[in-house]
């Protein structure tokens, strides 16, 4: 294991550690009143890590030409697994949400393994591709079209926030790969008109937009979880008040030990404990950009840069909305927040950068 490695190994086992033990703060009242055991969530997410670190070490194991040869295979096969989410009686509903599969008392969310499907199909197709990408029949339609059907798919569920997270980290391994610019504005400006319709046509989905702006207008309604979350950081203050000692989580703030971990970390450890978790993140997406850009084969270094875009993006929409900083989304903040099948989609990745960082110096 190289320098580069190493770091990414030490910051994602710092964040895990961190996720455990947050995890546990900020869910064991919970889930003692709601299941009789304040362990619940800590022991599923132990077990998940469990399974992440097994399939962290496959991929880490996996060769070159197997990985590159069943691309198109396992994009197929996540699309698939979208399609089967959205049939009734099949897929899990759960808030109005379609976006689970339930397998012997466990969930996944097939969203999750679709965006890392669709990073290691879009490297394979711009690596084949790389000298015709910048023309808009062979090279960026057809990566747009998986992108887009892709998006849309997770869209339908609905799940607004994944759906952007597909298209963004899709534009931004395209552009990297040379797609043409004028080509990638023509689409997200036709996309614009589309994302507002899905927006104004679903009445939840304006309230987060309007308590965005104005939480207060609605402070019992579409505005609660937003202002809980500003209690939150704002009573921890620079120190916090101390690890178990935060009262949002006494079912004040809703989804304390996932969406929003992020405020509790702000209340019980303060500015220091969350600038902490900051630079942690910062860290291990600079040196997964770093390995990237190392990386001569472009597969290998594709398939990085996406993952660290991946990360990127879930990093700042999750900080953005427990800040306030954009409206309600929920994503959750990769290896800290609870839930099986994030961390698991987030530990495969860790191991496919782990497994093309070998020939970086």
């Amino acid at each position: 294991m190289n320098r580069y490695s190493r770091i990414v190994f030490a910051s994602v086992f710092v964040l895990l550690m961190v996720g455990i033990i947050m995890i546990y703060s900020s869910s064991a009242v919970y889930s003692l009143v709601k299941y009789g055991d304040s362990f619940f969530y800590v022991k599923k997410q132990i077990l998940y890590l469990l399974v992440g670190i097994v399939s962290s070490i496959i991929c880490m194991s996996l060769p070159y030409g197997f990985i590159r040869d069943n691309s198109r295979k396992l994009m197929i096969f996540l699309i698939v697994l979208l399609v089967v989410v959205l049939i009734p009686g099949i897929g899990k509903q759960v808030g109005g949400a379609r976006r689970w599969l339930s397998f012997f008392g466990f969930s996944i969310q097939p969203s999750e393994f679709a965006k890392l499907a669709l990073i290691i199909y879009l490297a394979d197709l711009t690596s084949r591709k790389r000298f015709v990408i910048n023309n808009l029949k062979h090279g960026f339609l057809p990566a747009l079209g998986v992108t887009g059907l892709t998006g849309m798919l997770v869209l339908a569920e609905p799940d607004m926030g994944t759906a952007v997270s597909i298209f963004f980290i899709g534009f931004v391994i395209l552009y990297s790969s040379g797609a043409k610019l004028k080509h990638l504005a023509a689409v997200a400006s036709c996309s614009l008109p589309l994302l507002a319709t899905a927006i104004i046509c679903a009445p939840y989905r304006m309230k987060r937009i309007l308590a965005f702006f104005d939480p207060w207008a609605n402070a019992q309604g579409s505005g609660f979880q937003l202002i809980q979350s500003f209690i939150a950081l704002g009573s921890g203050g620079v120190w916090g008040v101390g690890l178990g000692g935060s009262k949002q989580k006494l079912f004040y703030l809703p989804e304390s030990h996932t969406d929003f971990i992020f405020s509790i970390i702000g209340e019980e450890l303060g500015f220091l404990g969350t600038a902490s978790i900051v630079v942690v993140f910062g860290i291990l997406i600079w040196y997964l950009l770093r390995i990237s850009f190392k990386i001569k084969e472009l597969f290998y270094s594709k398939i990085v840069l996406g993952i660290g875009v991946m990360i990127a993006f879930e990093v700042i929409v999750n900080i953005g909305v427990s800040t306030g900083l954009l409206p309600t989304k929920g994503l959750p903040l990769p290896f800290v927040s609870y839930g099986g099948t994030s961390l698991i989609c987030h530990m495969s990745a860790i191991g496919l950068v782990f497994n093309m960082a070998r020939e970086v110096e």
